[in-house]
């Protein structure tokens, strides 16, 4: 008897904040780009150009989360959750471009310095401060359960921290005069978002690989299942992502003679998803170690509660 698997984000909730913030940081960005030109202000061009990847990676954001809903097909049988890891890499993608541009024309600032209308930029760059806190406060529930939105919101933060540098800089040259503290600030921040960003593409990365998701300790997790008195051998393991939030795991485990399968299946299962938060399950039930012919079709008859799938494997437990 077949089994339907829900591979769907656990969290789709974030969508709202999303909207709004999409909508504050695209109508700033407007006022921005034209403030930036209108005061020739490099420092502020440079906030500009974060908030526009801010824009992108919320609209980016949105589309993930949409098309992450739609339910496995016969062409994708997980869905589309890892699309929230491809949004996540061009996110990161679009900053090092951006930062690559500012820096390249700082470098043209500093050999030749502009005269920069401090008041406007002031204004502009305090009414982008007061834009980006209330898209951090809106973004910042979902940040810590989807690389998308820890995107969206990495970007929106360090683009409030460029505000501040900017507005600390319109008053600096207010005072000073001194103009080379435009380029400067376009030149710190751009250093300093780029560090964030690999982090962020580096998370996405990893989920692209199948690699082991953050915060889980593989030679505990064996250790774990082959601790269980009716476990005489755990083979096989693998643990991976299927999103951000979505830990997966198979392995084939050996059980003692006389143990109940669907029993150890279910023992295991709950395990797993109190000592590791991990609820997608596939665990193969053995009698014995099936060595080389791990990947052929068991020559053995294996208890089984939710049928064989294509490539033979046993005991799919999900919560």
């Amino acid at each position: 008897m077949g089994h339907d698997h829900d591979h769907l984000p656990s969290e789709i909730r974030h969508e709202k904040p999303l909207w709004w913030a999409l909508g504050l940081t695209t109508t700033f960005l407007v006022v921005e780009v034209v403030g930036a030109f209108w005061t020739n202000s490099l420092a502020l061009l440079s906030d500009a150009a974060h908030m526009a990847t801010d824009t992108l990676a919320l609209m980016i954001a949105l589309v993930a989360v949409r098309l992450s809903r739609r339910p496995p097909d016969a062409r994708r049988t997980y869905g589309y959750a890892r699309l929230e890891a491809l949004g996540a890499m061009i996110n990161g993608a679009m900053l090092f471009v951006v930062a690559g541009y500012i820096l390249w024309e700082a470098i043209a600032r500093f050999r030749q310095p502009q005269e920069i209308a401090s008041t406007g930029m002031l204004v502009i760059a305090a009414i982008g401060l007061a834009i980006n806190l209330v898209s951090m406060r809106l973004l910042q529930a979902g940040s810590g359960e989807s690389l998308n939105v820890k995107g969206a919101y990495l970007e929106v933060w360090a683009d409030m921290l460029g505000s501040v540098a900017v507005i600390v800089g319109a008053l600096l040259i207010r005072w000073t005069g001194w103009k080379p503290i435009d380029p400067i600030l376009a030149v710190l921040i751009g250093l300093w978002v780029l560090p964030r960003t690999w982090v962020l593409m580096r998370e996405a990365i990893n989920v692209l690989l199948e690699g082991v998701p953050k915060g889980t300790d593989v030679a505990k997790v064996r250790t774990g299942l082959s601790a269980h008195p009716a476990v005489l051998d755990v083979h096989d393991l693998h643990v991976w992502a299927l999103a951000s939030s979505t830990p997966a795991l198979t392995a084939h485990v050996v059980m003692r003679d006389g143990t109940d399968a669907d029993a150890l299946r279910r023992e295991l299962g709950a395990h797993l998803h109190e000592a590791f938060g991990i609820d997608h399950v596939t665990l193969q039930i053995e009698a014995d170690h099936c060595g080389e012919a791990c990947g052929q079709p068991a020559k053995h008859d294996h208890d089984h509660d939710h049928g064989h799938d294509a490539q033979g494997h046993h005991g799919h437990v999900h919560r």
